[in-house]
């Protein structure tokens, strides 16, 4: 009879850790589909922004709550000193997406692109006769997007990217 409960009171605690490790990993896969949905909507978010940058007619401008004409300090980890709160908001199922831009220049007025700011030189294909003068590439304007997706149960993640302009 002793045998017997202790082997049941060995059965009873497997089953116990068994059923502690199926609800983990019932968790961990819940967590991985939270965080791809984050990023699938900060898709949304970057977008967005980008539509937004193109409508901007006066670059050297702010524009309160989500454009600034010069760069941030808003690089890895330190995202701090961006307020959020006043931030264009865009609901994209449980999710709220928030962005803000910066232009990648290090003084407003700009006067000269390409020592204030950073650009994008685009490729143009050039005359092939000989001795003819080549020409600078057109340049076009770099702003960093951050997007803050903030989802169910509170859970916010932050991503960045470079959109063009001109």
């Amino acid at each position: 009879m002793i045998v017997v409960l202790v082997l049941l009171s060995v059965l009873l605690m497997g089953a116990l850790a068994l059923a502690r490790l199926t609800e983990v990993s019932t968790l961990a896969a819940g967590n991985a589909s939270y965080r791809e949905a984050s990023i699938q909507a900060s898709a949304v978010g970057m977008n967005t922004a980008f539509l937004a940058v193109q409508g901007i007619t006066d670059e050297d401008q702010n524009i309160a709550g989500w454009y600034w004409s010069t760069m941030q300090a808003a690089d890895g980890d330190d995202l701090s000193n961006l307020n959020f709160d006043s931030a264009p908001e865009r609901q994209v199922g449980n999710y709220r997406v928030r962005y803000v831009v910066d232009r990648l220049c290090n003084t407003t007025p700009v006067t000269n692109t390409l020592q204030q700011c950073l650009v994008k030189q685009i490729a143009q294909t050039e005359s092939s006769k000989a001795g003819g003068e080549s020409v600078d590439p057109p340049n076009a304007r770099q702003f960093r997007v951050t997007v803050r997706v903030t989802g169910p149960k509170n859970s916010q993640i932050w991503t960045q990217g470079l959109v063009t302009k001109g």
